[in-house]
């Protein structure tokens, strides 16, 4: 039998939610950072000895402090690790988009972008192919920095794979200058 009063827990949910959208000023963060208390409260029910509801209140609202003083380090450790990807690999964003990016991209690229995920093809597309900033891509995607980061590397490696399987050694070592000769292909000659 649980020595954690749940019943009393779900019933003061309101309170919980409003104590943690106090610290964290996100209402759909706040209901996530609440459910994974709840989800480790019921993992925990049979592990406290908590001799009545006061006692269980108490105890999770260290509950739901814990977990928003993770979800802060959480985030300061992902800006962490996108500030250090960022130094290691440089700013590859262009400062200004560059309109001719496009005549210089091989053809083979857009044949074999709907053969990827799709979440990998739209990523390429707007960062790589529209000189998005990846930071803006995160926030428009409500995805994190680091999440989108990720992202990113997976999509390049498999748009990498698929233009190895697509084009061959071209893809490898001269995708500029693709000789693959499929039909696809968008680079006209120079001068033309």
């Amino acid at each position: 039998m649980p020595s954690i009063d749940l019943p009393t827990l779900l019933s003061r949910r309101a309170s919980f939610l409003s104590f943690v959208k106090r610290r964290v000023d996100d209402r759909t963060l706040a209901e996530d950072i609440l459910q994974g208390a709840y989800m480790r409260a019921l993992e925990n029910a049979h592990t406290r000895d908590l001799p009545n509801a006061e006692s269980s209140v108490a105890w999770f609202y260290a509950v739901l402090r814990n977990a928003v003083i993770d979800h802060y380090r959480r985030r300061t450790s992902e800006a962490s690790a996108m500030e250090r990807w960022k130094n290691e690999f440089g700013d590859s964003e262009p400062a200004v988009p560059e309109p001719s990016t496009h005549d210089f991209v091989c053809g083979c690229i857009e044949h074999v972008l709907p053969q990827l995920r799709p979440s990998y093809a739209e990523l390429l597309r707007e960062v790589d192919l529209a000189e998005m900033p990846l930071t803006e891509f995160a926030e428009r995607h409500q995805l994190s920095p680091g999440n989108a980061g990720v992202r990113a590397h997976r999509a390049r490696a498999a748009l990498r794979k698929a233009l190895a399987e697509f084009c061959g050694a071209c893809s490898l070592h001269a995708c500029l200058d693709c000789v693959c000769k499929q039909p696809v292909h968008n680079a006209e000659a120079p001068g033309a």
